[in-house]
């Protein structure tokens, strides 16, 4: 049974960071692509980062890129997302997901696993 667990979000002030974790059961945990979505309220779920199965390739909504990383640790069967130079506008529900198949890819429907989000708040 594959299981994402996500954790470290929190209240954090406007250009301040946060990193989150995304801990999965293990199961061919490096075969596939892993990514984070966020959803704020009242607003539909959107991509905000994907990593392939070997860490090589990522790919960035525009609206984090340059600010947010993703990486993982195969090793530790987790992924995560370093979130920097945070804004209001980030505040939201963050999920990790695990993908379908070992590339990295954007659409929501292209993951088949989900954490139950963990929320990050950026204050004023």
């Amino acid at each position: 049974q594959v299981q994402l667990v996500e954790s470290g979000g929190g209240l954090v002030q406007a250009g301040g960071s946060l990193r989150l974790s995304c801990a999965a059961s293990g199961r061919a945990f490096s075969s596939y692509a892993m990514g984070w979505f966020r959803q704020a309220p009242g607003k539909e779920r959107e991509f905000v980062a994907t990593i392939s199965w070997s860490g090589e390739g990522t790919r960035y909504a525009d609206s984090v890129k340059g600010r947010f990383i993703i990486f993982r640790d195969n090793a530790k069967n987790t992924v995560y997302l370093q979130m920097n130079s945070l804004k209001p506008e980030d505040t939201a529900i963050y999920y990790c997901a695990r993908g379908t198949t070992s590339w990295a890819t954007t659409g929501l429907t292209s993951y088949n696993y989900w954490g139950q989000g963990t929320q990050v708040t950026v204050s004023s």
